[in-house]
């Protein structure tokens, strides 16, 4: 078995049910402040449900990039994240503790949908958010690729072995929060689908495998993220004859029980 591929422990992304504790090297500055701020930073207090930035801390302490920062839902929560030991170090190297089911039922009321009735229906299940992820490089949109890190390493492994049998993965999207799969349904919604379309495509806050950081969305160059089409491609043809012996399975094949389309794109890192 090739050795696993090296995780640097110091990037990580400490979660929180209001905020997430991002590493600033790895934002994007929004303006000549945020720049200059983003550089002398170490990590930065970013919003779940809109992205916000809401503070940079500094070696002095947090500097304010909102007003009355200190107003802001769940703040004391992420300072605490802030003073808390290394997320690594107090949990060991494969694991991640939960967040609790945050403000599930409110997320699901604003849809129309009752989280008991769905899960019923759907056969999915509640899937809390993980506390720390891991930095498992970039997307195919050069944005961070967030897993939890058992799943991080398995997937830099997947990655490294296709690239040695000429075929090259990309990730299309990892870890997503319960407020970020919220934001898709609103903005789906906003062009006209009804949440019974949008639930065959995407599950709904709080019941998606993106949620637990073991889930990703992988895509290969010159094909279309998360299309059918990539059934035909080398790269899912590989994934189907190698992912299940690096720890993946597809999630969602056709015909499956919980009612969600035909997804090949969509694989899950399984934990032994």
């Amino acid at each position: 078995m090739p050795r696993l591929p090296a995780i640097p422990l110091k990037t990580v992304l400490r979660n929180t049910a209001e905020i997430e504790l991002w590493p600033a090297a790895l934002l994007q500055a929004r303006g000549n402040a945020h720049a200059r701020l983003l550089a002398r930073a170490r990590r930065v207090l970013r919003r779940k449900r809109d992205g916000r930035y809401l503070a940079a801390e500094l070696e002095g302490g947090l500097y304010p990039l909102v007003p009355m920062l200190a107003r802001e839902p769940g703040l004391s929560a992420a300072r605490d994240a802030l003073r808390a030991p290394p997320p690594h170090a107090r949990c060991g190297l494969e694991h991640s503790g939960t967040l609790p089911l945050h403000r599930l039922h409110e997320r699901l009321h604003a849809l129309g949908l009752d989280a008991d009735a769905y899960a019923a229906r759907s056969g999915l299940a509640l899937v809390p958010e993980p506390d720390w992820l891991a930095f498992a490089g970039f997307d195919r949109w050069h944005r961070p690729l967030w897993l939890r890190i058992d799943a991080a390493r398995a997937w830099l492994r997947l990655r490294t072995a296709a690239r040695a049998d000429g075929i090259v993965l990309e990730a299309i999207s990892g870890y997503r929060s319960h407020d970020y799969q919220l934001g898709i349904f609103e903005r789906k919604r906003a062009r006209g689908l009804s949440v019974d379309e949008i639930l065959a495509v995407n599950a709904a806050p709080g019941f998606s495998e993106h949620h637990s950081g073991l889930a990703l969305d992988i895509g290969t160059p010159g094909e279309p993220p998360a299309e059918e089409s990539f059934e035909h491609t080398p790269a899912f043809a590989w994934l189907t004859a190698h992912a299940p012996a690096q720890g993946f399975a597809m999630s969602y094949p056709r015909d499956n029980p919980h009612g969600i389309v035909y997804e090949p794109w969509h694989w899950r890192f399984m934990p032994a």
